[in-house]
């Protein structure tokens, strides 16, 4: 267990920023599928696309871009929404996609990294059943943040005045 302090950390820092900062994590959680669909379509060509609009700029690993890429969305909406969720009860139920947040950023992020790093994470314990879940995270999790974004439009009598 002592070797699964940094997943740990990794695992419950977003959820905590999330639900402290009263951020919209269904919206997080939808930005963070973005970044990953970035990753998989745009990614691969954006090293190459920043040394042809500027040459004279260092060059990142293709694992930095990736990892910035598939972070920015998710940074970006969460700035936007911090302090978005009032009330208590839906500050709760904001729980839920906050941690499903937090799992996916990890199961996203892990692969972009070095073989080094990632071997080391990869054959951790608690990586072997955060990853057995994986399913059942980005499902319930997308499930939950669509319930969520749904319950949160705005009434007809709001709308009127």
């Amino acid at each position: 267990m002592p070797h699964d302090f940094e997943l740990i950390i990794a695992l419950l820092a977003p959820f905590a920023v999330l639900t402290v900062l009263r951020i919209n994590a269904a919206m997080a959680f939808l930005s963070l599928c973005l970044g990953y669909v970035l990753v998989e379509l745009v990614a691969k060509d954006a090293n190459s696309l920043i040394a042809f609009l500027a040459p004279k700029t260092g060059s990142l690993s293709q694992t930095t871009w990736q990892l910035i890429i598939l972070f920015a969305p998710v940074v970006m909406t969460s700035l936007i929404m911090v302090f978005s969720i009032k009330g208590r009860l839906k500050a709760l139920v904001n729980a839920l996609p906050a941690a499903a947040t937090s799992v996916m950023a990890v199961l996203l992020a892990v692969p972009l990294f070095t073989p080094g790093l990632r071997y080391a994470i990869q054959h951790q314990e608690l990586w072997q059943q955060v990853n057995r879940g994986q399913s059942l995270v980005i499902s319930v999790g997308a499930l939950v943040s669509l319930l969520f974004l749904w319950t949160q439009r705005r009434s007809a009598k709001k709308v009127e005045k």
